[in-house]
């Protein structure tokens, strides 16, 4: 490798200016927009009424282009691409010690990619109302690309996926946030998407069933129930909500001193002062670093691809493949079709959860700055075995059959918590392309300033600033707490959201 001589004429790169003043000025003023969001509730009424999609579930025997291999019983495709369901034998040292379960083996990275453009100063992401098969709604809110490789690569035969030289050519662009992040763990093998926000100024065509929204109008999008998609929740816990002092001379002097001015209600300013690591937190991040490190080092337990046929506890009727306790989740089939993605049909297996789900986040104000309590949690289909959660993330009625010492901490402090320390609850759907109408109840409660919680082993407080820069790396942060993480910035705006 050849360096140019000092002195050289060679022009080096210098840092590019940071999005989060622009970004702060878009959550604080959702109004200030190229559409309301009155006009893109009516826009996406009348594109849902238009939609002529049809799913149905559908026996084993009905599936196209799949079929159980005989050795081993796994379900894969023909043509060897997309996904496969295998078995999961899983050993570990927590209060179950094994167990057995069927898993989505998908080896290949997806793109998740939103494209910001700014108008007036305003950052807004080009989001598709997109028909995902497990929707339980039919459309939900996406990013700009939301695509296998083996879709993009055209395995299927279908139209090209609009928008994707975005992302395959990102460095054309201003980048954002790339970073490769870890998919559902305990559904998953080793699953990764790489989430990808990019900035253009191009004169950016906007075809059907794209609309631009800002970043404001997002998170007020938020409080939706099932609106916007799984991935699109976890491409924007990606964006950069705070970053260096502003350059940018449009910025108030509030802008340059930090993006959220601590203003407003209590939480808000408590946020606002989370999002600024000037403000201080209870745990330097190089200590919660080691912490965590020192989880994955001291971390017990394998999780081994085995045979379909070979999973002990399930059972294989002609329409499912379910526990013998009725709960946990069902590997079931669909045939669709639709005339709004890149082919006009087709059949495949699911998941589909045996009851909603629960992830939150307790918080509480911890010398004037808001702290989230997360902790250390292992996923079968993990890559590097650990990664921080929420507070509570679990599906309740599971532990009817589970031991004791299993339920997980704090789960009546969450699903009791008084109306007056709710901060966030909306029901939210998880990725419709493998997930049939599987929901969780997203939940942010805060703990009164007074009370000591603690820490109990495996938990940490953290700030919002501590968390957001652990996103910015692969494998940290789970999709459960990036999803909560998109949904507590949406608390920095002045109002809960607009509903329909």
């Amino acid at each position: 490798m050849t360096h140019a001589p000092p002195g050289s004429a060679t022009r080096l790169t210098r840092p590019e200016a940071s999005p989060a003043a622009s970004i702060a000025r878009s959550v604080r003023d959702a109004d200030h927009a190229v559409t309301s969001l009155r006009d893109f509730h009516a826009w996406l009424a009348e594109y849902r009424d238009a939609d002529q999609s049809d799913v149905r579930r559908i026996p084993f025997t009905e599936l196209k282009g799949w079929r159980f291999a005989e050795a081993g019983g796994n379900l894969v495709h023909d043509s060897g691409r997309f996904f496969s369901v295998h078995g999961l034998r899983v050993r570990t040292s927590g209060p179950v010690p094994c167990w057995d379960q069927p898993v989505i083996n998908q080896p290949e990275v997806g793109v998740l990619g939103i494209l910001v453009k700014e108008f007036d100063g305003i950052p807004h992401c080009l989001m598709q109302a997109k028909m995902e098969p497990g929707n339980i709604n039919g459309i939900q809110l996406s990013p700009t690309v939301q695509a296998t490789r083996s879709n993009y690569t055209g395995v299927h035969g279908g139209r090209r996926v609009p928008y994707l030289d975005y992302f395959r050519n990102a460095a054309r662009q201003q980048v954002i946030a790339d970073v490769l992040q870890s998919e559902q763990g305990t559904w998953f093998y080793r699953k990764r998407n790489r989430n990808i926000v990019v900035r253009t100024t191009d004169e950016v065509e906007l075809l059907e069933g794209f609309r631009w929204l800002s970043i404001g109008q997002l998170h007020a999008l938020l409080a939706v129930d099932d609106l916007v998609n799984m991935d699109a929740r976890t491409v924007m816990s990606c964006l950069p909500f705070t970053g260096p002092p502003s350059a940018d001379t449009r910025a108030t002097a509030d802008d340059r001193r930090s993006p959220y001015p601590p203003q407003g209600e209590p939480v808000r300013s408590a946020l606002a002062r989370s999002m600024n690591p000037g403000h201080g937190a209870l745990h330097a991040t190089s200590r919660v670093r080691t912490w965590f490190t020192d989880a994955r080092v001291e971390h017990e337990g394998r999780a081994d691809l085995v045979g379909l046929d070979a999973i002990r506890g399930w059972h294989r009727s002609a329409e499912r493949i379910s526990h013998e306790t009725g709960l946990f989740f069902d590997v079931m089939a669909v045939d669709v079709r639709t005339g709004s993605r890149e082919v006009g049909g087709w059949t495949q297996p699911m998941i589909a959860a045996r009851g909603q789900g629960v992830v939150a986040f307790l918080v509480q104000r911890i010398g004037g700055v808001l702290h989230v309590l997360t902790q250390v949690t292992s996923e079968p289909g993990f890559m590097d075995a650990v990664e921080l959660a929420p507070t509570v993330q679990c599906t309740p009625e599971n532990y009817s059959v589970l031991p004791a010492e299993a339920m997980p901490p704090f789960l009546d402090e969450v699903l009791h918590a008084p109306a007056d320390a709710v901060r966030f609850d909306t029901v939210l759907s998880e990725e419709g392309g493998r997930f049939f109408h599987t929901r969780s109840r997203h939940l942010i409660v805060e703990i009164p300033p007074e009370r000591d919680l603690g820490e109990p082993p495996g938990f940490r407080w953290l700030t919002a600033h501590q968390l957001a820069g652990f996103v910015q790396h692969s494998n940290y942060v789970n999709i459960q707490a990036r999803s909560l993480l998109a949904c507590l910035h949406s608390l920095l705006r002045q109002t809960r959201g607009d509903r329909p």
